[in-house]
């Protein structure tokens, strides 16, 4: 009796990692753009002064923006989410303009 009870829970085990395993593969989170991506460059002395910079996918630098006197926490999500769209606009600007970009404030502007 006892070896049909571990029998089953092992059979049941490997059920469970065979059905979760691919649905774990294939979740990207909704804060990562197909667009391109973000750098943010802080330093442990000075945490509200930040330098932000976006490159598309081809990794060519889009956008550079410094904020001073924020403090960002990238570990949150809203954060990680308008810098998302940051990104985007960015991408998009830089896509019609090719370079004259310097004033645009668009993570000021959005947090």
């Amino acid at each position: 009796m006892k070896k049909m009870i571990k029998t089953g829970l092992f059979t049941a085990a490997l059920l469970l990692a065979f059905f979760i395993a691919p649905a774990q593969e294939n979740s990207i989170p909704k804060w990562v753009s197909e667009k391109g991506y973000w750098v943010v460059e802080g330093n442990v002395h000075t945490p509200l002064n930040n330098i932000i910079r976006f490159y598309n996918n081809d990794d060519a630098l889009v956008y550079t923006e410094s904020l001073k006197g924020v403090k960002l926490n990238i570990n949150k999500r809203k954060v990680k989410m308008k810098l998302k769209q940051a990104l985007e606009a960015a991408i998009i600007a830089w896509e019609s303009k090719k370079g004259k970009m310097e004033e645009l404030a668009l993570v000021k502007n959005s947090l």
